[in-house]
């Protein structure tokens, strides 16, 4: 009979096949999803990138008019509104760095809700290829059993035939050699039946 592969050979890496496809399943998010997120990045970056640029234009903006006060009559009312238009441009600035972190940090949760469905998802089908494997280990042990039981039943069966055999042939020997045995007696029964006869014959003949 053709050995076959056995199925208990085949799920031993199964294991490390499961645990690389659960890392992967991890680490890749949909691609549409993924340029979706790196759009909305590259939007609070360059709001980050502008609040910085008006927050350094604003800063020089406010030393230059600053310096330009102390040559007008309203000093002082002319650092008022200088220091007014630079708290109105920091102001903005920082409503567009804030504007940029809350994107920022939007992705970064959508990012980690999607990273723990996607390993809840892989965790559940890690789970069901274990059953499975679990399954087949169990079906291929029992086949096996099966396999062996069978093949012990046919060896019994083999060797009671043979049994059979012999002892049908130590019947068949006893039995020629008790008809030969018989044989030989009848033929010496036969023969000194017939030597008393002659010697009978004899003695009449000699009185």
């Amino acid at each position: 009979m053709q050995k076959r592969p056995s199925s208990l050979t085949r799920w031993l890496i199964l294991p490390a096949f499961l645990a690389s496809t659960a890392t992967l399943a991890e680490n890749s998010a949909a691609p549409e999803r993924q340029a979706e997120w790196n759009q909305r990045l590259e939007r609070a970056a360059a709001l980050k990138q502008e609040s910085a640029e008006q927050q350094a234009t604003g800063k020089a903006l406010l030393e230059q008019n600053s310096t330009g006060c102390y040559k007008k009559f309203l000093v002082n009312s002319c650092l008022s509104d200088a220091r007014k238009a630079y708290r109105q441009s920091y102001n903005d600035a920082v409503r567009l760095e804030s504007e940029g972190k809350a994107i920022e940090r939007q992705v970064k949760k959508e990012q980690l809700s999607d990273a723990d469905q996607r390993r809840l998802a892989s965790a559940r089908q890690q789970e069901d290829e274990l059953q499975a494997r679990a399954a087949e280990v169990k079906a291929e042990r029992q086949r096996m059993a099966d396999e062996q039981a069978a093949t012990l039943a046919d060896k019994a069966k083999k060797a009671e035939e043979g049994a059979q055999r012999k002892a049908a042939d130590a019947e068949r020997v006893a039995q020629k050699r008790a008809d030969h045995e018989a044989r030989v007696t009848a033929k010496k029964e036969s023969a000194a039946r017939r030597a008393a006869e002659t010697e009978g014959k004899a003695v009449k003949a000699a009185n």
